[in-house]
């Protein structure tokens, strides 16, 4: 079982140290812990904001911008809940050993790219590799 070090605020992970040593891990699960609660946090304010704006606006105009302000709102929410499962995966990868090893390639993710994206699971070759593959399929 691997033990986590104590995160150093002034650290910050550099290509010269072994790749996903027990400091670049503290690195990115509190990189993502710090994340995961800003998002929880504004999206418990979203909660209260809608119990509270819940109204009857008489006018037709007022309302309909009104939903169409609380449909965003939701959507960007759920958009939120999707990636605080993506901040979940991450946290369960740097557990596991798997996190900041590319899907495809299994080659290391640069860290350059994983302080940028700390959810990427894969290498900008691979990424770019695959939407290319998606373009070609969606345009068929």
């Amino acid at each position: 079982m691997t033990t986590m070090i104590e995160f150093d605020e002034d650290y910050t992970p550099c290509e010269s140290e072994p790749f996903m040593n027990e400091r670049q891990r503290a690195f990115f699960t509190a990189k993502l812990m710090e994340w995961k609660r800003e998002l929880l946090r504004e999206s418990q304010g979203t909660v209260e904001a809608l119990q509270k704006e819940t109204r009857n606006v008489p006018d037709v105009a007022d309302r309909a911008s009104d939903e169409a302000d609380r449909a965003l709102e939701l959507r960007t929410r759920d958009r939120q809940r999707k990636l605080i499962s993506k901040i979940d995966s991450s946290l369960r990868r740097i557990k596991t050993g798997d996190y900041g090893y590319c899907d495809i390639t299994g080659d290391p993710i640069s860290l350059k790219r994983l302080i940028a994206r700390p959810t990427a699971t894969m290498s900008v070759e691979a990424q770019e590799k695959h939407e290319r593959r998606e373009r070609v399929y969606r345009e068929d």
